[in-house]
Order: C-alpha cells, then sequence, then structure tokens
C-alpha cells in the first residue's frame, strides 16, 4: 500500500470515494497553491493523484495509472525521512478558517512492528479547512504536535498549518490533499471530468498556474540517487541511511529509487570511472507491471590496486518504447 485509502479525522466524518462532477462556475471559485514549502519536481513530487474510476479499476485524471482504487485525494511526497527530520512545511492552500483538527496521532509508519491501530483515525494528524461557497480541503499525515493552528482560527493562503509527518495510514512521509465541493469529493487536477472519465490533455484545474506547474504530470520520477560503500535496502533509501563510500570501503554501489514506473519500461544504470571508461552498468529486464516505485543499483569489487581517486559518475536512464523519459546524473569523489 502507498498513500492512503479510506481517510477520516475522527469527528470528521469518512470522505466519499467517488469524485464529483462540481458547476462549472463554481470549480472557478477557487484557486489552490502548493500546500507544501517545498519545490514540485524536485524536493517534493507527487505519488498518488485521485483514482477517477468508479468502479474496481483505477485511472488518474491523465488516464494514467498513478493512483489506487479508491484513493480519494492527492499525495505529494518528500524523497525520505531525512527531508522529514529536517522539516517540511504543510501550508494552507488557500485562505479559509479551520473547522476541526487532530495533533496527537503518533509517527509511525503503518509497517512498523509495533505500529498502532490507525482504524477510525486513517488521516492521522490533520485538519479541514473551510474556504468558503461550500469549498474546503483537507490535509493528513502531519507530524505529531506541529499543527500550529486552532479551530474557528482565521488563516491566510501560503499560512504555516504544521509539518509533514508519518501518522495514519501511511509509510513514507508525505501529506494527502483531499478537495471537497459541497460535501463530495473533487479532483483539483480535473474538476470538471464527469466521473469515470479522464482527459489525457489536462485542461482546467484548480491550481494557481505556479502551483500547476510545479506538479505537473511525469511519465517517470526519480525520488532518490547517490553511492554507497554496499548494497543497499529501500528501506535505508527512506531512512537515508546507505553507508557513505569511501577509499576503504570494498564496494561501490550507484543507487536510485524511481516511481511511476510502467510494465515494459527498460532501466539502464551506469557509473563511470575517473578516467571515463564504464566500469559497472545494470541493465534491467522489461518490467512485467507498473511499479509503484523501484529501486536499482550497479556497483564494483575495490580493484587488488585500491581505487582510482577522482571522481565517480552515475547515470541512470529508463526507457519507455525506445524513447528516454526519464534520466538522472549524480556524482560522488573517492
Amino acid at each position: 500500500m502507498t498513500g492512503t485509502r479510506r481517510i477520516t479525522l475522527m469527528g470528521l466524518g469518512a470522505l466519499a470515494g467517488v469524485v464529483a462532477l462540481p458547476h462549472p462556475a463554481a470549480a472557478q471559485a477557487v484557486r489552490f497553491s502548493l500546500p507544501l514549502a517545498c519545490r514540485g519536481g524536485l524536493t517534493c513530487v507527487v505519488q498518488n493523484y485521485v483514482d477517477t474510476d468508479p468502479g474496481p479499476g483505477t485511472r488518474d485524471y491523465r488516464c494514467g495509472g498513478q493512483t489506487y482504487d479508491g484513493h480519494n485525494g492527492v499525495d505529494i511526497r518528500i524523497p525520505d525521512m531525512a527531508a522529514e527530520r529536517r522539516g517540511v512545511a504543510v501550508l494552507a492552500a488557500a485562505s479559509g478558517t479551520v473547522l476541526r483538527l487532530r495533533n496527537t496521532a503518533p509517527d509511525v509508519s503503518i509497517r512498523a512492528a509495533d505500529a498502532p491501530s490507525v482504524v477510525g483515525q486513517e488521516c492521522g494528524n490533520g485538519l479541514v479547512i473551510d474556504h468558503g461557497e461550500g469549498w474546503e480541503t483537507q490535509y493528513c499525515h502531519l507530524a505529531q504536535g506541529s499543527l500550529v493552528v486552532k479551530p474557528g482560527q482565521r488563516v491566510e493562503r501560503g499560512a504555516i498549518l504544521g509539518q509533514v509527518g508519518l501518522s495514519g495510514m501511511t509509510e513514507f512521509p508525505h501529506l494527502h490533499l483531499t478537495v471537497r465541493h459541497n460535501g463530495k469529493v473533487v479532483d483539483p487536477f480535473g474538476p470538471n471530468l464527469a466521473p469515470g472519465r479522464c482527459n489525457s490533455t489536462a485542461i482546467g484545474n484548480l491550481w494557481d498556474p505556479e502551483t500547476a506547474q510545479a506538479l505537473a504530470y511525469r511519465a517517470g520520477t526519480v525520488l532518490n540517487a547517490g553511492f554507497s560503500s554496499g548494497t543497499v535496502t529501500m528501506d535505508e533509501v527512506e531512512q537515508a541511511t546507505p553507508p557513505r563510500p569511501d577509499l576503504k570501503g570494498a564496494f561501490l554501489v550507484g543507487y536510485v529509487r524511481a516511481i511511476h514506473l510502467m510494465a515494459g519500461d527498460v532501466q539502464v544504470l551506469t557509473i563511470t570511472g575517473p578516467k571515463g571508461d564504464m566500469v559497472a552498468q545494470a541493465k534491467l529486464p522489461p518490467l512485467d507491471h507498473d511499479k509503484a516505485q523501484t529501486l536499482v543499483y550497479a556497483g564494483l569489487r575495490r580493484p587488488a590496486m585500491g581505487w582510482t581517486i577522482g571522481v565517480y559518475d552515475g547515470r541512470y536512464q529508463v526507457f519507455r518504447g525506445g524513447r528516454e523519459v526519464v534520466s538522472k546524473a549524480f556524482a560522488t569523489r573517492l
């Protein structure tokens, strides 16, 4: 599971899982800004969009699969727990009045062995803001004790509400944002789409121009890339704890974590040494199914004469139908 499924805040009621079709005029009554203090596509990315398919299937607003069944909001994730520990502010997407909130849920991944039950508190720490004219936004998975607002308080667009956390039904740090109009869920990327429909041209949305660009739909995204002194696990990447490479290390391993890859995608990770020669490469077979996230690494053992001192470069590529759709360059110095 990635993200939040049926989300509730105690005393707030359940959110409907069906996307509503607002009146076209109403759809223009509100505009939302980026609800995180981050740079879209760089320090935060959309992991999951609203599921526009009313049945058991999945479909995002662009007719793609960057969602999961019943998902009723937008998940904007940050790269890893190191970013969460540094602190990423959650911001009011539009001006309004705080209706209700929770601030006491623990920050524990649902995959942790000691994770408490989140039944009835799937949203974790969060709040609801009333923007008037029937519009509301709900913010979920904030850090325990981080909320700095209170019910009845007026907040302006861009005001700090709290910090991204790991509370509720989640396994990675992110903000889940749900938009409602007259009590029904609205997809801010496709507010005028009829239920069950999608729009591959993405015409019309509820974001301001800067946010629409920051959260632009991508064919795939690299979350993390770097070098380690050995093979790495997904948990180490999430926790930002891969062991750093050095001249004494027995191995040098380049790694990349990417999201939103599709069946048939081919991933290639190439490592070149200080002399510009290829020293390692991993070329994976085509993916047999869509992947919410994937981890790739390639590396080499320390030569008998020791490491050549200098810069080692990594280049990650994803090919879709023979065309490069994702690339990432990174480096380290030994």
